[in-house]
């Protein structure tokens, strides 16, 4: 039960599902209604408080994650050690070489310049994301789940199911970005692994990718510019063009589709500016979301930003910030990345995942033209992570918003908040006082330790924050 994850780890469903011997058990679901998680996540047993950043990247405690069996697992490749109380993570050389090979390989990818934002699919023990954080890359990293629990690379083969996992990598890469494959089937020979790279090839050709360079383990492709490839390609060719409404920034709950999504034909989420000066530039796509405003986006996008900045740098100041040793934080209603964008003006040295709930409006591609990372979420939901995984949970106007909906009790939210907490973790509520008087007394029967402030407004304001800690 220390290692619950409620969509992952639902038995109920998946034998309700008969999917015990099907791949389909390792996709996401969730309890169904009633089903859900009743009681706070127990920790591991010695659980100890977590080994700091940048020094975790290396180590970490062996009883805060009890998984043995990582190393059976990933020991033959020198992954991951056990070394006394500690894994250890030798891989580090190894992610440096890799990431200065692609560098070499094609210059034009430019990490921490032209290249900010990666998602690392079939991640291992996620070196790639720990060490190209030295090269100003926020890399989002995703590994599925096998049969003993653990993390493992099972994308070794794209061309399954009419390539819809290489159609979805392609949706979801940006124009003229860079898809970098390290795999056997590009250096070895037997017979199945080059019919592989046979298919590899011959499925990259059809949607128009150009293989700009292949040397050692890696294969590096790049996506085009615009649609024309796509527009031209032989009658009858497939994958087909998407429809022209499809809409691929509809991304809840939509199923994947054998099918090349389009460009937009104005370029926008193409012609994004370099790093660091994007993370302010007001994004093209900032246009294109829908949402009820009287004032101009370009003015809400920077009043947000300002917003945020004078609110951390008052964190910092009354609160320490800077001494929490911050390193995982989630921003549960994020907006357009404003708070994300003021913990790197401030210089607090943390990695942020930006949640844009179901229920608001989908900013999620002015997130990513700003060099951030998100994703879409609805908060009557698990999420998709293990048990302590952040260090900062932070929700503005979450549960105002949540109340509206009707659809869950802020209660089932605080316990999947208390579940992604670590021990010593915090939680920085802002909201009206009515929610934050409902809020305090649930903290409390969290065992969270929580206190209630005044925002900058005030006394007479109808806002306060709640400040909350996890204690050990």
């Amino acid at each position: 039960m220390s290692e619950y994850v409620p969509c992952m780890d639902n038995v109920e469903e998946i034998r309700r599902l008969r999917l015990s011997a099907n791949v389909e058990r390792y996709e996401r679901h969730c309890p169904r209604e009633g089903k859900g998680l009743d009681c706070v996540v127990p920790r591991p047993e010695g659980y100890q408080v977590k080994i700091p950043w940048p020094k975790s990247r290396d180590e970490v405690w062996l009883s805060n994650v009890p998984h043995t069996g990582l190393v059976e697992d990933k020991g033959s490749k020198k992954w991951i050690l056990i070394k006394k109380d500690k894994f250890i993570f030798p891989g580090g050389g190894r992610a440096n070489k890799h990431l200065n090979q692609i560098s070499k390989m094609v210059p034009d990818i430019a990490f921490g310049q032209r290249t900010r934002v990666a998602l690392d699919i079939g991640c291992g023990v996620a070196d790639f994301g720990a060490f190209s954080m030295q090269l100003n890359v926020t890399t989002l990293s995703i590994a599925p789940k096998d049969v003993h629990e653990h993390q493992i690379q099972m994308w070794s083969n794209w061309t399954l199911d009419d390539g819809m996992l290489l159609l979805e990598a392609n949706r979801m890469l940006r124009a003229g970005g860079y898809f970098i494959w390290a795999a056997e089937p590009v250096y070895k020979h037997e017979k199945n692994l080059r019919e592989q790279w046979a298919e590899m090839e011959d499925l990259t050709t059809r949607i128009c990718w150009e293989l700009v360079k292949k040397e050692g383990y890696i294969a590096i492709w790049r996506k085009p510019l615009n649609n024309s490839c796509y527009l031209n390609r032989d009658s009858g060719v497939q994958p087909p063009v998407c429809d022209s409404n499809d809409d691929p920034d509809n991304v809840w709950n939509v199923g994947l589709k054998a099918c090349i999504t389009q460009l937009p034909e104005n370029g926008y989420g193409g012609n994004v500016t370099t790093w660091p000066a994007r993370l302010h530039y007001p994004p093209d796509r900032l246009q294109s979301i829908e949402m009820d405003a009287y004032k101009s986006r370009k003015e809400i996008f920077k009043a947000e930003s300002k917003f945020w900045n004078e609110i951390i740098d008052g964190y910092v100041r009354a609160f320490r910030w800077k001494g929490f040793k911050l390193r995982n934080v989630m921003d549960m209603r994020a907006g357009y990345g404003g708070f994300a964008a003021a913990l790197h003006d401030l210089q607090i040295d943390c990695w942020v995942m930006n949640v844009v709930p179901v229920s608001g409006y989908n900013t999620l591609p002015v997130i990513y033209d700003r060099g951030l990372i998100g994703i879409m979420h609805d908060w009557c939901e698990p999420f998709d992570t293990y048990p302590r995984t952040y260090d900062l949970l932070h929700a503005n106007s979450l549960f105002s918003l949540e109340k509206k909906r009707r659809k869950c009790e802020i209660s089932t939210i605080m316990l999947e908040m208390d579940r992604m907490l670590r021990p010593d973790g915090r939680v920085y509520i802002q909201d009206t006082v009515s929610v934050i008087d409902e809020v305090k007394e649930i903290a409390s029967a969290l065992g969270w330790v929580a206190t209630q402030r005044e925002t900058s407004e005030g006394p007479h304001s109808s806002w306060r924050i709640l400040l909350c800690d996890k204690r050990m």
